[in-house]
């Protein structure tokens, strides 16, 4: 109980820290900033996640090649 009230206030600071002053009144104004680190940040993940997507369709076809070796000598 106390991490998800934790969790919600620190949800609601993110929404006020990135609101502008001028929408409720209060709020850090942070949109822009955020804006730019995700632009910044979602290509480099994207190589990330696209790399390790390659490493594990390559262990996918060395799974693959072991098992037709091993099917292979279980028919011997």
């Amino acid at each position: 109980m106390k991490a998800l009230f934790i969790g919600l206030v620190i949800i609601v600071a993110a929404v006020l820290a990135i609101l502008p002053a001028e929408t409720i009144g209060f709020g850090l104004g942070w949109g822009n900033d955020v804006l730019a680190f995700l632009r910044g940040g979602i290509p480099v993940i994207a190589i990330l996640i696209g790399l390790i997507a390659v490493f594990i369709g390559i262990a996918d076809m060395k799974d693959r090649a072991e098992a037709k070796k091993e099917e292979a000598e279980k028919k011997d």
